[in-house]
Parts: structure tokens; C-alpha cells; sequence
């Protein structure tokens, strides 16, 4: 990234990355089982029986006292019969109603589906058991102006176990943390077009992983769910939550729309090319195979798609759940996010949940809010290492000029090593694997490459006589430059000249012959 705002340092006016829409779910964790719940009734005393009953009546309570918490705030509650823009709605009585007591905005009710218990009688057993299952239930929405948060979403489900959804926007937050700190700024929608000090306000953003995220949800969850703590009393339980959805944003503030305007379509096309989806599913920690394609066990779409959108143009790259996207917002904010819903693959180093004095090692990212802080680090490296690859758009070198050591012998120590050859299918394949999205974070080594380049294989002998063929790959890279090796580890990672330098390379090697002579 830095690369990027130094080539176009005389357009902008700075750079702010944060927490954009988060979407957190709060669970009673003992009651997210059958067993679990089993033990809840056991202890408030209540048969399987009388099960329907004592959760009609958990709901009815919970419903008398919303409803009377909505016309105590003058925001009767709303019944929504079908699908509907909720937000857009909330925007319209915002407009015409403004804010209510207490911030309260509005506060809507639908049927919606869900996961809860009910009985059934076991044939088998001739008995009562109880199960878990989908079904359909009512749900509250409730939208306000938190003091913290600026407008917040949480919608609560009605039926046993309560389940809870909270929906923030970090640039909310981030306003008001301005506010305090008398930092001046233009607010467009949800991005900042101009900020006094950039530098405070990146300050500011960064504590937003480091909040003490279970106090503020517990604090807001409290204001729409008055029932909890009583019917929690005989078996005391918090809220344990997690993080369904986070998106990471980049702002890149340019002085003016001309300036973007300028260069956007430019960054477009070198995106799409350069950012294939395949790389974009590696980058966000999906499996994929030595040869190339998809992985065999992967279901879902791997999809690059460009929209005209009101608020601007969108390059949108997709696989799976999670997604990098690139935006003009605005006229002159240049926005790069990275979108997280599964995190599985992604890793945090941390200690063991149940050994928290042991040895920290690399353990798989949670989803959990304890995570905060490594998943807003995974989100920023792969917006850094987005804009990175975009600054090699407006190199002032010629490709002649980046190609030309490559394509010279080198000599490194008392070793001499051969000229590459970024045109040859070899070198070219050789180039793709160092440059893969997944390998941009962490880095990879020997294993990682050799089972790219030449698949697994089950004989010993064989894996010796690849391991040392890709020991002298990695040797001639690091001669010429393109990679380093991480201090203290087996790993290697890509040198920012060596990203610039493999990105104009690979653009050139799969650009058309029309495109190539367009330019002259």
C-alpha cells in the first residue's frame, strides 16, 4: 500500500482504514443444545411436558414488556406483513418523525425464521423427547441512536433460546469519536472525503478491534431485552458473542474527483487482470489444488463482477462468503474493503481456550469477538496487498526497465545464477505461484511450492529430489530480488519491488496483442 500512496502522493489528501458494517450474534451458549437446554429445565424446575407452555410464556412476557417499552419511547411498534427495505424505512421516519426519546427511531416486528425447540413423542422409546429444529417465529427490530455507536440495529428473536443480532457501522462510531476529539471532517454517506488530521483519525479507528466488545454489545442487548436477567436467575448466563460479518475499509481521500477520475478506469482493468478470482479465493484462505482449478470439495461461486452503483463503480471479487471489493465512492474516495463471513483457514496466534497460560501458537481464527484484533489485521494486509499491486499502474519504469535485470545472469555470493525468463511457461508458472493470494500474509515455504508446482506424492525419494529441485528455485528468486526469507522461520515472502516487477510482468505476458499495441 505504501508503494501506492507514494506513486500518488500529489492526489491525495490521506488515507483511513477501519471497521466499516459489522453484523456481531449474541448466543446463550448453554442453551444452543439439546443437552444443554435439558439441563436449563432441570434447574428451573420445568418438565418436558410443560415444556410448550413455559416457552409460551417466556414469549408473551418478553413481547407485553417490548410493547410497552415502544409506547413509553412515542414508537409504537410497527408489524411488517412482507419483505422490506427496513433501513430505507427507518431513513423515511428519521426524515418525517425525527429522533424519539432515548434515541429511539423505530421499532418493527415480522415473522421470520429460526431455530428453536419444541417435543415430539419417540415412538421408539415411547417417550417425550426434545429436539432442535428450524421454524418460524417473531422477531423485533429495533433501531436507535446510541451515544457509542450512532445508529444502531439489534433484532431479537422471541422464542427460546433468544437469540440476538446486532448490526453497527464503524465510520458511525468513528464520527462521533471525532466529535469528541474536535477533529474536523466532510462526512459523504459513510466515508470521510476530508479529515483534518488523518492521522489522529487513524489513531481512533485502530481502537475499535481493541474495545472491549462483550461490555458494549451486553450494553446495548440490555436496552431491548428487559426479560433477560430475570428469567436467566435461577441458571445465571451472559450472551457469548461472535462476529457473523465484518467489512474492512480503506479510504483513499484524493484531492479532488478529477484526480480519481483519472486514474480509476485504469485501476479497473488492472484489477480484473490482475486480481482473477482464483487468486482472490487463495488471498482469503480457500483451498485450492496443484493444478490450478477449484477445489474439489468447495461448493460454492468464485465470481468477479463490475457494477454501476449510485454511489459509484464497484469491482467486486467473490469466493465463497467473503469477498474483496473496489469502489470510487463518492466522486473522490478511492475504497478498497475486505468483506469476512468464514473465516475458516485464516489463523491467529494465541494460546488455547482452555490454557490460557500455555504457549501461544498458530491456532485457528475464531469467530468470536476475542479475535477482533487478528481478523481486522488479515482484513488490512489483504487491502495492502490489493493497493500494492495497483501501484504498479503507474510505474514510471518501462517494462523494459523492470525486466531488464531479470533477464541477466546474477551472481550472489560465490554463486552465479541464470537470467529469467518471464516469457517462457516455466518462469511464468514459477512467477504465478510466488505472486498466489494466499501466500501474500504468511509467506510460504519449500512444502508450500513444491506441492504447487509438482502435486503430493507418496514416495519418499521422490519428495527429497522435489524438495531440493524447489530449494534451487527459491535460491534463484532471492538472487534476483523478488523474494526474501522472514528472520528466524522457513518462510519467504514476496519483496514490494518484486510484487511491482511480477504484476507488470504477468499483466504484459496475458494482455492481448489489441492491448498491447494500443498503447503505442
Amino acid at each position: 500500500m505504501r508503494t501506492f500512496l507514494q506513486r500518488h502522493a500529489e492526489r491525495i489528501l490521506g488515507v483511513l482504514s477501519g471497521f466499516d458494517r459489522m453484523r456481531f450474534r449474541g448466543t446463550l451458549l448453554r442453551l444452543s443444545g439439546v443437552g444443554g437446554m435439558m439441563h436449563f429445565l432441570g434447574r428451573v424446575g420445568v418438565l418436558l411436558k410443560d415444556f410448550g407452555g413455559y416457552a409460551e410464556g417466556l414469549t408473551q412476557r418478553l413481547r407485553r414488556r417490548v410493547e410497552e417499552m415502544a409506547e413509553a419511547a412515542g414508537r409504537p411498534v410497527q408489524y411488517l406483513e412482507r419483505a422490506t427495505d427496513k433501513e430505507e424505512l427507518v431513513q423515511k421516519i428519521r426524515v418525517e418523525q425525527g429522533v424519539g426519546k432515548q434515541g429511539w427511531i423505530a421499532i418493527f416486528r415480522t415473522l421470520e425464521n429460526c431455530t428453536s425447540y419444541d417435543i415430539y413423542r419417540n415412538r421408539q422409546t415411547q417417550q417425550i423427547d426434545l429436539r432442535r429444529r428450524p421454524r418460524k417465529c417473531l422477531h423485533y427490530y429495533f433501531y436507535f441512536l446510541d451515544r457509542m455507536f450512532g445508529l444502531t440495529q439489534v433484532r431479537l428473536q422471541t422464542w427460546l433460546p433468544f437469540d440476538v443480532r446486532v448490526v453497527l457501522n464503524g465510520r458511525e462510531w468513528l464520527a462521533r469519536q471525532m466529535d469528541a476529539a474536535k477533529i474536523g471532517y466532510l462526512r459523504r454517506d459513510n466515508c470521510f472525503a476530508w479529515i483534518a488530521d488523518f492521522e489522529g483519525a487513524q489513531q481512533l479507528a485502530d481502537r475499535q478491534a481493541r474495545m472491549d466488545w462483550p461490555k458494549h454489545l451486553d450494553r446495548l442487548l440490555a436496552r431491548v431485552h428487559p426479560c433477560h436477567p430475570q428469567w436467566c436467575r435461577a441458571c445465571p448466563q451472559s450472551y457469548y458473542w461472535t462476529i457473523e460479518q465484518s467489512e474492512w475499509a480503506t479510504d483513499v481521500a484524493f484531492r479532488s474527483a478529477e484526480s480519481l477520475s483519472q486514474w480509476y478506469p485504469t485501476l479497473i482493468r488492472h484489477g480484473i487482470e490482475t486480481f482473477q478470482s482464483p487468486d482472490v479465493m487463495r488471498f482469503l484462505g480457500h483451498k485450492m489444488p496443484a493444478h490450478g482449478g477449484v477445489h474439489g470439495q468447495y461448493a460454492g461461486e468464485v465470481v468477479s463482477d463490475l457494477k454501476q452503483r449510485p454511489e459509484g463503480v464497484r469491482l467486486k471479487h467473490r469466493a465463497g462468503r467473503n469477498s474483496l471489493k473496489m469502489y470510487d465512492k463518492q466522486g473522490t474516495v478511492l475504497r478498497v474493503e475486505t468483506t469476512l463471513n468464514d473465516v475458516r483457514g485464516l489463523k491467529v496466534f494465541r494460546t488455547k481456550a482452555d490454557d490460557p497460560q500455555g504457549q501461544r501458537q498458530w491456532l485457528p481464527l475464531r469467530k468470536g469477538v476475542a479475535d477482533m484484533s487478528r481478523r481486522a489485521q488479515l482484513s488490512q494486509a489483504a487491502n495492502a496487498r490489493y493497493l500494492e499491486r495497483l501501484a504498479s499502474v503507474d510505474a514510471e519504469r518501462t517494462l523494459k526497465e523492470l525486466s531488464a535485470k531479470l533477464c541477466r545472469p546474477v551472481q550472489a555470493g560465490e554463486r552465479r545464477y541464470r537470467a529469467l525468463n518471464p516469457l517462457s511457461p516455466e518462469d511464468a508458472k514459477l512467477l504465478e505461484i510466488v505472486a498466489r493470494g494466499e501466500f501474500q500474509i504468511t509467506g510460504f515455504r519449500n512444502r508450500d511450492l513444491r506441492a504447487v508446482w509438482y502435486g503430493e506424492s507418496e514416495d519418499p525419494a521422490q519428495r527429497r529430489r522435489q524438495s531440493s529441485a524447489t530449494t534451487r528455485k527459491l535460491a534463484l528468486l532471492r538472487a534476483h530480488g523478488l523474494i526474501r526469507k522472514i528472520p528466524g522461520t522457513h518462510r519467504y515472502l514476496v519483496t514490494k519491488p518484486g510484487a511491482v516487477a511480477i504484476a507488470a510482468l504477468l499483466a504484459a505476458r496475458n494482455a492481448t496483442l489489441s492491448q498491447l499495441t494500443s498503447a503505442a
